[in-house]
């Protein structure tokens, strides 16, 4: 089934908007402004915010997810490719950090879709990552996990890609074989 353009627009500008500024700081006359689409379609679209925060949460998801496994999968070692992706996405401009930490951050203990949907994405995002160290102990593959998390976390406050080198570093040493 065809995408729908005006969703498309709509997730967009979302994704652009609170990505940017915060989802509390984003009223529906700015987001309204911003996709190009009377508040009428939007509603249509999403019967509330909170469901549009969900939606921009799912398709961020599905496309960070995608880009992390187009590349690492050709690797030679994929788990440090992956600190080579998260190097360059901390190095694009207007980068904020997780999305789903700071949607959590703003709404999650008071708004149980947007906390599911950060839950879901970090479980789905540490598998990803204990995959990309797949035949390594269990306890490197998590401190992977967790070095990613940290240069995230890190590269947000700094606002430099140099977490992602560090970090990458680090999990060289821990991927050296014995």
């Amino acid at each position: 089934m065809p995408e729908d353009p005006a969703r498309e627009q709509l997730l967009d500008a979302a994704e652009r908007v609170f990505y940017a500024r915060g989802i509390q700081a984003v009223g529906m006359d700015e987001l309204r402004a911003a996709a190009g689409l009377p508040l009428k379609r939007i509603y249509q679209l999403y019967p509330g915010k909170d469901d549009l925060v969900v939606a921009f949460l799912r398709r961020r998801h599905t496309r960070m997810m995608t880009a992390i496994r187009a590349n690492t999968e050709h690797a030679a070692e994929p788990a440090l490719a992956l600190f080579d992706w998260l190097r360059d996405w901390f190095s694009e401009p207007g980068f904020r950090g997780c999305a789903w930490l700071n949607a959590y951050g703003e709404l999650g203990p008071t708004n149980a879709g947007v906390a599911e949907e950060a839950r879901r994405h970090k479980r789905e995002f540490r598998a990803l990552l204990i995959g990309l160290a797949d035949g390594y102990p269990a306890d490197v593959a998590h401190a992977v996990y967790l070095l990613a998390e940290g240069a995230i976390a890190a590269a947000a406050i700094s606002g430099t890609a140099e977490p992602a080198v560090e970090a990458r570093r680090v999990a060289e040493t821990l991927l050296r074989p014995l």
